[in-house]
């Protein structure tokens, strides 16, 4: 009997662990958001898992910035509900917003202050004890311990956003919700910041990010499309490309510009663009597409390739209410 009762606490401890590890990070349902007459989230639903890079895409006014806002507790949805690292979104937000690293689109730090005081105010914010010795480990991983004594102000754009990573990371939280935190900032710089966010995503950490970016929503482990405060399309992004049924061609000939704005105003093609010396044209109708190619200017050799997210998004971008 003893052995019985101890092996059905040990299963129903083990389930529970079982039951909390497998909790989505991020588990709300239909969040709604007004401003006047205008509807900015409506009804939205979404679950994120814990590790998970997850990508935000949406035109300008889509309320990417709006549903990560209510995640972190500043905003208080007008409807629905759910859990944000297990705690209630509309009763706990300040217990969410403790454990969670929220990066606005603009630099939010005092440009006046050393990299190092402003992320020793930042730990005193949250009252860590040996403040001194989190904000240099934070410095170390970031790569920021040269810079310690420079004025956040005297930074470049990449610096400023590295520090303001380090600042969102500081008390270790559990999620880390980012609101296009690379925009204007260069190649390299972008490139080493999705660096250090995938080295955290493989400790553990949560991410839900939205960007402007393809080649960084393609880094991201799902991407989830908004359009109108609604969810549209959401998967792996090579899922998501492949369910599009987008069709792609593409050629070189003289004077790429000028034919990708002939090719702009022909039906079927929903977008033309130059990449290099190459003409590139997409729809969803591949017999629209050859009429299109077959009628064009014979200098122009096309060739079928496969469709790009970025193709996949500008398709969204013209779609008024995607299915």
């Amino acid at each position: 009997m003893t052995n019985a009762h101890t092996n059905a606490q040990t299963d129903t401890a083990t389930n529970a662990r079982t039951a909390t590890a497998a909790q989505p990070v991020i588990d709300v349902h239909d969040l709604r958001k007004s401003y006047g007459a205008r509807k900015v989230v409506d009804s939205l639903t979404l679950q994120v898992a814990a590790g998970e890079i997850c990508g935000f895409l949406g035109a300008n006014g889509s309320g990417k910035t709006t549903t990560i806002r209510m995640l972190c507790g500043l905003l208080t949805p007008d409807g629905g509900g759910g859990t944000c690292l297990g705690l209630d979104l509309m009763r706990d937000s300040r217990a969410i917003r403790r454990q969670t690293g929220y990066m606005t689109q603009r630099f939010s730090f005092y440009e006046d202050l050393t990299v190092f005081e402003n992320l020793n105010f930042v730990a005193s914010v949250y009252e860590m004890t040996d403040r001194r010795r989190a904000v240099h480990d934070i410095m170390g991983r970031m790569g920021l311990e040269d810079r310690a004594d420079q004025l956040a102000g005297e930074l470049s754009g990449g610096w400023k956003q590295r520090l303001a990573l380090a600042a969102c990371v500081l008390h270790a939280p559990k999620l880390l919700l980012l609101d296009e935190p690379t925009a204007g900032v260069d190649a390299k710089a972008r490139r080493e910041f999705w660096d250090l966010i995938h080295d955290m995503a493989s400790d553990g950490l949560t991410v839900l990010v939205s960007t402007h970016y393809m080649d960084e929503a393609e880094r991201c482990t799902r991407i989830v499309y908004l359009n109108n405060g609604r969810i549209v399309i959401q998967g792996a992004p090579e899922v998501v490309v492949r369910d599009a049924g987008m069709v792609t061609y593409e050629a070189t000939g003289p004077d790429p510009d000028a034919a990708a704005r002939k090719l702009r105003q022909v039906p079927g093609i929903e977008a033309a663009a130059v990449f290099g010396s190459a003409v590139h044209i997409a729809g969803m109708d591949r017999a629209a597409l050859q009429r299109a190619t077959a009628a064009f200017d014979p200098a122009f050799k096309w060739h079928e390739v496969e469709p790009g997210l970025e193709d996949v998004f500008i398709h969204l971008l013209k779609q008024k209410d995607p299915a």
